[in-house]
């Protein structure tokens, strides 16, 4: 039988009863002394005692007067207050610190689903992949370039959508209602769109950096990694912002860790200035992996100025030619031989 159920049984002894008894009156005592304030001069008890130590905030007094005479005898204990207190502080913002890091340094899934009509890994680079606002899919430049037969073998008409078969905008006014009936559905890439129309000011829109900061955060919001990466941009180039390296190196991180591999080389770039070379090399081998040429060249870089070994630069070799080896195809090669704007690597 528990501690507990020995005090409600009344059927117990008198000592029992009489140890139930005091167990009471400890806890009401106990839970009567937690609300009552003490001077650590005088010793007055009372809801008035409220004059707080300013560095320590643990002793309390009555008024300043005891606070100064009792200064010399706290001094000690308060220094130590403040040590552990720092300690404790410390010690939290280093294990979140680690716990940020843990976070921030590991390999995303990639940035895009594969190709719906493929099934191919879609490239990274915008020339790689076409987004269509009739059907809301990122299509790849092979298959939007791919020719189209009949069941006869004849090549047929291929101005349209290659996923829903609606036929291609002529306009860019029917391209952008296209595009604002996706964000009417959520569509979080259609918001990030034309985000980018107004930051770039084109396709019929004025340049105009707060209305594509305020798409780019509802794209954020819905979990479109690449909008964080332009939010970043916009703060670290003054862009309808003030210049906030802090926050741009925030929204990079958001960015990063969603996947964005442009996101991710920039924030190694901003590590290698600092000279924090280990952290650059950890960055550029994640956007590497990801399909980042740039990071590519940078890792050669600190390579040859001591900062990366062979061995980490062979790794970063291998894991750019695994992506090239997923995200290639004939038909994709097709494309690119044809069309300079169709490169995808």
């Amino acid at each position: 039988m528990s501690t507990s159920d020995s005090c409600k049984d009344t059927s117990k002894s008198n000592n029992n009863d009489g140890v139930c008894d005091v167990k009471i009156k400890l806890q009401n005592m106990s839970t009567a002394d937690n609300s009552i304030s003490v001077c650590a001069n005088c010793g007055n008890e009372g809801n008035d005692v409220n004059n707080i130590c300013n560095k320590c905030k643990k002793a309390t007094y009555c008024n300043a007067a005891c606070k100064k005479k009792h200064r010399h005898k706290h001094k000690n204990d308060c220094e130590e207050h403040v040590r552990l207190a720092a300690e404790k502080h410390n010690e939290e913002l280093r294990i979140a610190a680690e716990l940020h890091d843990e976070e921030l340094f590991k390999q995303p899934p990639p940035l895009y689903e594969d190709c719906p009509i493929c099934f191919e890994r879609m490239p990274i680079i915008p020339t790689g992949s076409t987004y269509k606002s009739c059907c809301g899919k990122e299509i790849c430049s092979g298959c939007i370039h791919a020719p189209l037969y009949d069941d006869q073998g004849n090549e047929v008409d291929n101005t349209k959508c290659p996923f829903c078969r609606i036929p291609m905008p002529y306009t860019d006014e029917e391209a952008n209602n296209r595009l604002k009936k996706r964000m009417k559905a959520g569509d979080a890439q259609a918001m990030y769109n034309l985000g980018y129309y107004y930051s770039e000011g084109i396709y019929g829109y004025p340049q105009d950096y707060n209305k594509a900061l305020e798409l780019y955060y509802r794209a954020a919001d819905l979990g479109y990694a690449e909008a964080y990466c332009n939010i970043g941009y916009a703060y670290s180039n003054g862009e309808g912002v003030k210049v906030d390296m802090e926050k741009a190196n925030h929204y990079y991180e958001l960015a990063a860790m969603g996947g964005n591999e442009r996101a991710r080389h920039n924030l190694g770039v901003t590590e290698g200035h600092a000279g924090n070379f280990d952290r650059a090399l950890k960055h550029f081998m994640i956007a590497v992996r990801d399909g980042f040429s740039q990071s590519l060249k940078n890792i050669k870089i600190l390579f040859k100025n001591g900062h990366a070994t062979k061995d980490d630069y062979m790794k970063a070799l291998q894991s750019y030619q695994i992506y090239l080896k997923e995200i290639k195809s004939v038909q994709r090669d097709k494309a690119a031989a044809a069309v300079e704007k169709n490169r995808y690597y």
